[in-house]
């Protein structure tokens, strides 16, 4: 095992797994920009380096910096957490080439799954069911007008490459086609450097399902059920639950059997997640696979009792996963809400500040990832997520509550957060029955109306990134689906929302 490994992340997913190496009797190394020197993750580490300043593009996503801090620092591995570098295959390679064990699996297999036409590919041949659409990036119009027609509105337009809810339009049908056509290009170019697309059949009222694997380099390749991820804003997570009240054990079964067949296809190792897209009718077809440890797999350990972070680092070390398929069990219910800095009444714009006060929930069943403290300053350089409240109840509803519970002992006083968001959803009538999917928010809480000074902000900040004036006044949609209402919020890396 390891002696000692640098975390090549920051905030709480860097303490997260800190946590679990000073159990192991593992040292670990810190990187750290200089935005974040006084940050929690630096504080809790052994030792801490900085690689760079406050941009993410000069610090954290400088693979040539963190890879000489871990050689200065004398760490065997790199453990890349999740965004940043963590599905990076040309990070991966550094760590390798460096003679760094990097913690994750190989990077033909971060090629292979980050490609998701290569991706589609592999699971088809693997018997894995795949969303009817597009095996191969297009660029042309026609052929995508073509694509579209074969497989039947609605559709989804996607990026080829890349992910995290970007580069991804729903068309209904053919007079909307040109304008997303072109916005999912630019945004695909703007986040990836790859213009191409795919398109994808669109089920309005389905489900965002996810399976957790475990794997290792002795041929073990096991399951630990699914999570519930479907409650989403602009198709990122907002709220998850394992397992989920849709899943019945024939579904279960055949959900779990297609992700280990997944995994065992591109010889994975490591922990990792195959996210499904399930319909009304239970019939579910492979979406992608995150090759990394996901931000809401703390609902995953709260129900099945093992620590994942453990398995990876078992597993990057070359030893076998400590447990079996055999071995893992369900007990109980868990649900994680994901907390931000963000402004409500400002369409959830993040909305950084002073942390004065901070209460952390407590008592049976709460779990807290954080990574910021009372005296914090919450910047605009990162992604704004306060913490991750997670609890654990015998039954769905004993979970809820709790959390409604500990939602109401947080405090995060001198800046705005989603806590309100969180409470709608766990008290609405809809969620408390199970009856929920993608749509779920974008029909409950549908984007208020741009307003004048919003607009200005918009065209202002799409100056800066090279769109005219008039382009952004013709094509609002432009502004924000490339992140440039973010950028008008000098928020520039939401890395970690996935």
């Amino acid at each position: 095992m390891f002696k000692k490994i640098l975390i090549a992340n920051r905030g709480e997913i860097a303490v997260r797994i800190m946590r679990t190496c000073r159990e192991m009797g593992i040292a670990t190394v810190a990187i750290f920009s200089t935005a974040d020197r006084k940050s929690l993750h630096v504080r809790y580490a052994d030792e801490a380096y900085c690689v760079g300043p406050a941009s993410a593009l000069e610090s954290y996503l400088d693979g040539e910096a963190i890879v000489a801090a871990g050689l200065k620092a004398g760490v065997q591995a790199v453990h890349p957490g999740y965004g940043f570098l963590s599905e990076n295959r040309k990070f991966a390679r550094q760590c390798s080439q460096a003679g760094l064990v990097f913690i994750g699996p190989e990077p033909d297999v971060i090629e292979q799954m980050g490609n998701k036409t290569e991706a589609r590919k592999i699971m088809m041949a693997s018997g894995v069911p795949v969303i009817p659409g597009t095996t191969e990036a297009l660029e042309d119009f026609d052929a995508v007008r073509a694509a579209c027609a074969a497989t039947g509105y609605p559709v989804m337009l996607k990026a080829a490459s890349g992910g995290g809810g970007k580069g991804m339009r729903i068309v209904t049908d053919t007079d909307d086609l040109y304008d997303n056509f072109q916005a999912v290009r630019r945004e695909s170019y703007a986040s990836f450097a790859d213009s191409r697309l795919l398109v994808e059949r669109y089920f309005p009222l389905s489900r965002h399902i996810e399976v957790q694997i475990l794997a290792d380099r002795h041929g073990h390749v096991i399951h630990l059920f699914e999570r519930e991820c479907s409650i989403q804003r602009r198709h990122q997570k907002v709220l998850e639950e394992c397992p989920s009240s849709f899943v019945n054990d024939d579904l279960r079964g055949r959900l779990t059997t297609a992700a280990v067949r997944a995994a065992a296809a591109v010889r994975y190792s490591g922990a990792g997640t195959v996210e499904f897209l399930v319909d009304e009718e239970k019939n579910f077809y492979f979406l992608e696979m995150n090759t990394r440890l996901q931000v809401e797999h703390p609902v995953t350990e709260l129900v099945t009792g093992v620590d994942l972070v453990r398995e990876q680092l078992l597993a990057a070390a070359g030893e076998p996963l400590s447990i079996s398929q055999e071995a893992v069990c369900r007990q109980g219910w868990a649900i994680e809400c994901r907390i931000y800095a963000e402004d409500p009444d400002n369409d959830y714009m993040p909305a950084p500040g002073h942390l004065g006060k901070v209460v952390f929930p407590e008592g049976p069943g709460v779990r807290v990832d954080s990574g910021v403290y009372e005296g914090w300053d919450v910047c605009l350089h990162y992604d704004p997520m306060l913490a991750k409240i997670s609890t654990w109840g015998r039954t769905r509803e004993e979970a809820r509550l709790r959390m409604l519970r500990a939602l109401d002992e947080c405090v995060f006083y001198g800046v705005k957060t989603n806590l309100s968001l969180h409470k709608q959803i766990l008290n609405d009538e809809h969620y408390i029955r199970g009856e929920i999917n993608t749509a779920f928010l974008d029909r409950k809480l549908p984007p208020p109306p741009v307003t004048d000074s919003q607009l200005d902000i918009a065209i202002a900040a799409a100056v800066c990134s090279s769109m005219s004036p008039a382009r952004a006044r013709e094509d609002l949609s432009v502004v924000e689906e490339t992140g440039l209402w973010r950028m008008a919020g000098k928020y520039q890396f939401w890395s970690s929302r996935f």
